[in-house]
């Protein structure tokens, strides 16, 4: 173990603190991205719960809201995201929402978001569907089918309210905007709205076949676990590369401490002439 005492040096001692510091941060790296990857796992479990599950009322997954017009409720627990909910009330076309720049199936057009007005005077608003764009490009309004009159029930999944709101503009009597943030759409609106908006699955009287269904998609959580498996290969990597220089220096070290030869110790040799 003797050739070994060189790793007590300050140059080997400092090599270890950064060696056990880097591998420390990349465990606590792997460690993040196990996090998020059982997060986006829990998210996946709820869209496919709620895809088997029966339509619950409404109230039963978010909660009234209960401000003044202009306002929106509390956003959905967690827990109720995704959730399939059932309500009925009457959709308000007068402040239907144009959510533009929206893909599905790889074409850009719009979401159709219309506030389904309820009974005792609040609203949640109801994601109809996706519709192309009339001839122009992708930013050309489209030709709207006619809203449902009176009574309508919709079934749909409870969605958060989006990040990330851009501005709400109403030109010829519509509001258009980007994302689908229901706070900053409450603002445009005559009464209080629920914290969420539903993804529309079903609807009585049946939904024009003009609108294709928003798909929902899962959430890429086995790219999270190939993080955790490389971080964690880069910890063990960084641990097995300090051991293998310092065995390398090692045995460099033994190789290269000859003894000291005593020329006086040799036996004589004689020569002839």
């Amino acid at each position: 173990m003797a050739v070994y005492r060189f790793l007590l040096t300050p140059r080997w001692l400092g090599i270890l603190a950064l060696t056990l510091v880097a591998a420390t941060v990349m465990v606590f790296l792997g460690n993040w991205q196990l996090d998020r990857y059982r997060g986006r796992t829990e998210i996946n479990e709820r869209i496919d719960a709620g895809a088997r599950m029966a339509p619950t009322p409404l109230r039963d997954a978010l909660s009234a809201p209960t401000g003044g017009a202009g306002t929106a409720g509390p956003a959905p627990a967690e827990d109720k995201v995704w959730t399939r909910v059932t309500v009925t009330g009457r959709y308000d076309p007068s402040n239907m929402v144009l959510v533009r720049s929206r893909t599905v199936d790889s074409r850009v057009g719009f979401e159709v978001v219309t506030p389904l007005v309820l009974g005792d005077g609040t609203a949640v608003l109801v994601d109809r569907g996706w519709i192309p764009p009339a001839p122009g490009g992708a930013t050309a309004r489209p030709d709207l089918p006619a809203t449902p009159s009176g009574e309508v029930t919709v079934v749909g999944r409870v969605h958060e309210s989006e990040s990330g709101a851009g501005a709400v503009e109403r030109r010829d009597g519509r509001l258009e905007t980007r994302r689908i943030a229901v706070p900053r759409l409450a603002r445009e609106l005559p009464y209080p709205v629920y914290g969420a908006y539903l993804l529309l699955d079903e609807q009585t009287p049946a939904a024009d076949p003009a609108f294709t269904a928003v798909p929902i998609g899962h959430t890429n959580n086995w790219q999270n676990f190939g993080y955790v498996v490389q971080w964690w290969l880069f910890a063990g990597m960084t641990l097995f590369g300090y051991g293998w220089a310092a065995r390398r220096e090692a045995r460099r070290a033994a190789g290269h401490d000859p003894r000291p030869v005593d020329r006086a110790a040799e036996p004589a040799t004689s020569t002839s002439v």
